[in-house]
């Protein structure tokens, strides 16, 4: 049984950053040299040696909680592709797009270019945000997409539980 989810505060802030860091992590590992950055429209560069490839990757991490777990990721609003177009221009990239999603007992992390999102992926109705479908219907197509690089992760926690608070507060604090 996973840990129930209970966010603290600078959730968002440290689910973004560990994403970020994840995927630095198995480009590393995979031989690429990699640099997390702080610019707008890309988090990651990455220069893949053997093919003399670099990549501007933009990365939105997402933690699910029970009954959540199919939503979509937003990819882009409003501005994000322009400014994602304009840093890897800058920095001479090929963009590309990096999801980390996790629930109570598994995470997904998804990798591929903006080149093969767009074709296959990206909604053929124009809208405001751009997503990442996770449906089970989605995730089998990713699976079968030999151009979507994917790493799925099991948690599996051993004692891990902190007791509540007196006095009745939330599970998850410290006491």
């Amino acid at each position: 049984m996973g840990t129930r989810i209970s966010r603290g505060t600078r959730h968002s802030k440290i689910i973004g950053d560990f994403g970020e860091h994840l995927v630095c992590n198995w480009l590393s590992r995979s031989g690429f040299e990699v640099s997390r950055v702080d610019h707008t429209g890309i988090d990651v560069v990455a220069y893949n040696p053997s093919t003399n490839e670099r990549y501007g990757i933009t990365v939105k991490s997402r933690t699910r909680t029970s009954g959540r777990e199919s939503e979509s990721v937003y990819v882009f609003r409003k501005d994000d592709r322009e400014k994602m177009a304009d840093a890897c221009k800058a920095f001479g990239c090929e963009p590309w797009i990096a999801i980390y999603v996790e629930s109570e007992r598994t995470a997904d992390l998804y990798l591929t270019s903006l080149t093969n999102y767009d074709s296959k992926y990206k909604r053929v109705k124009v809208s405001a945000v751009e997503a990442w479908n996770m449906t089970v219907e989605h995730m089998q197509k990713y699976a079968g997409d030999k151009e979507v690089r994917h790493i799925h992760v099991t948690f599996k926690d051993e004692h891990w539980w902190w007791p509540a608070r007196a006095q009745g507060a939330a599970g998850g604090a410290i006491g």
